[in-house]
């Protein structure tokens, strides 16, 4: 019977792998959807802390909300897309500074750095890389309104999942104790996309603006590109932090401006990641390093780019309706860090 068991265990698992892989053009768009949807819900309880916006319908604050965070996303592709045109632009100013930085270190180090550093330019093709990320940008674009049907539809259906739920369970206790659990979940959920994204936000604006005074080209695509890899911890601070450094050192072929970056965005990351993050999100993002860096080849391997980021907050998540559940809340245990799981009581929203 056990042997049954891990085997009937071990097929669904392979089965779930394959449909990750194969089905990804369609689960990716509905995994963006949801986040987008709790992340409307998020707006619409900030929204209702304000006495006179709170006696507005229910239908009302979603429209708001979702108008809201599309003008948001429409900004946020306007700037990306401008920033990426002007880098594209710049770039033979960038292989032109290379020279300038491997002649300081040939003098320095009495060895051809300009010989490497012509074969690593040649070799690579700075216009095929900005080609593959316009190519990535249109990819998301082209899912705008497959995600948009899906963020649709899960707006339309909110108000009949209770009643769902309800028709589900003919005991009112057991209808009870499963509504409690799925409230748990949600608030746990909507607590760690709200409090990541303000985490998030807070260091990419403040990068902005560091950028911005060195005056490290196109700073709003860096500020977002932290902003984004914000949401991959430990990880995700050191990449955010390289990217920018490294460019600014193209842009200047001095190695001032590229520490400078170096310095001051990797202050920023450490003084949010060490004291503020803690200090606002509490237990909501107890994970492992370990399982930070294998949920990152996993999820990176069935869905690229995409899947890396989406890595840690599927996680995250998953960890967080793991801890629910007494039969599974023993693997929620093991992918945290401390081994202390989030609840009820922790939360701030």
């Amino acid at each position: 019977m056990e042997t049954s068991k891990k085997i009937y265990v071990l097929l669904v698992l392979i089965t779930t792998v394959v449909v990750l892989i194969f089905a990804q053009s369609i689960i990716i768009p509905f995994i963006l959807a949801v986040l987008f949807w709790y992340l409307i819900r998020v707006i619409k309880l900030i929204m209702t802390k304000a006495k006179l916006i709170a006696r507005l319908p229910e239908w009302m604050l979603t429209i708001i909300s979702s108008i809201f965070l599309l003008s948001i996303l429409l900004m946020i592709i306007n700037i990306i897309t401008n920033n990426i045109q002007q880098l594209s632009d710049t770039l033979p100013v960038y292989l032109a500074n290379i020279n300038n930085i491997t002649t300081g270190l040939n003098n320095q180090f009495n060895f051809d750095f300009n010989l490497a550093f012509r074969n690593f330019a040649k070799n690579l093709e700075f216009a095929g890389i900005f080609t593959g990320i316009l190519t990535a940008l249109t990819g998301i674009f082209s899912n705008a309104v497959t995600i948009s049907l899906y963020l649709l539809f899960l707006i339309l259906e909110e108000k009949m999942f209770p009643a769902k739920f309800k028709a589900m369970y003919a005991s009112k206790s057991e209808y009870e104790k499963v509504k409690n659990i799925i409230g748990k979940i949600d608030k746990s959920i909507i607590n760690y996309i709200a409090l990541k994204t303000v985490i998030s936000l807070i260091t990419g604006i403040l990068s902005y603006f560091t950028l911005l005074f060195i005056g490290v080209d196109a700073p709003a695509f860096w500020a977002f590109l932290i902003f984004i890899l914000n949401f991959i911890p430990n990880i995700g601070s050191l990449i955010a932090t390289g990217f920018p450094a490294i460019f600014a050192l193209l842009q200047f072929g001095e190695f001032k401006q590229g520490i400078l970056v170096l310095t001051f965005v990797g202050s920023i990351q450490l003084v949010v990641g060490n004291f503020i993050e803690p200090r606002i999100m509490g237990n909501s993002l107890n994970i492992s390093p370990l399982v930070v860096i294998i949920t990152l080849v996993i999820w990176g391997v069935m869905w690229g780019i995409t899947g890396m980021l989406l890595s840690v907050p599927i996680t995250v998540i998953l960890i967080i309706i793991m801890a629910e559940f007494p039969s599974t809340r023993r693997f929620a245990v093991l992918l945290s860090q401390d081994g202390k799981l989030n609840t009820i009581e922790n939360e701030k929203i």
